[in-house]
């Protein structure tokens, strides 16, 4: 095994993109090994670590089939629905508190 190339913050070459960048051109990795490494400092921890993909060998994302679709809105909408009144309150219902604000700010009955 071939270590990776490791590059300093935004002194990657021409030619690679981490994933972000490659979905943001419309295109994926496409089963391809990562090519390089891009590493940030910072100061009490370890770098931070993202991984580039060469664009010349990366394939055009894959099209919304129309199952994929309706699976994705099928979940989103079970992420704004409350467990406890059941209404879709048309934002996510935050994991923190597994309910709407409304129904955890309500006092419980005892």
């Amino acid at each position: 095994m071939t270590a990776l190339p490791v590059y300093r913050w935004r002194l990657a070459p021409d030619g690679l993109a981490t994933r972000r960048q490659l979905r943001a051109m419309g295109l994926r990795p496409g089963g391809q090994e990562v090519a390089a490494q891009l590493e940030r400092p910072r100061r009490r921890r370890g770098p931070l670590v993202a991984y580039l993909y060469r664009i010349d060998r990366a394939r055009p994302v894959r099209p919304m089939t129309p199952a994929r679709e309706a699976a994705l809105a099928k979940a989103m909408r079970a992420r704004r629905v409350c467990p406890v009144c059941r209404q879709d309150r048309g934002y996510c219902i935050p994991r923190s508190l597994g309910m709407c604000p409304s129904c955890h700010d309500q006092p419980v009955a005892a």
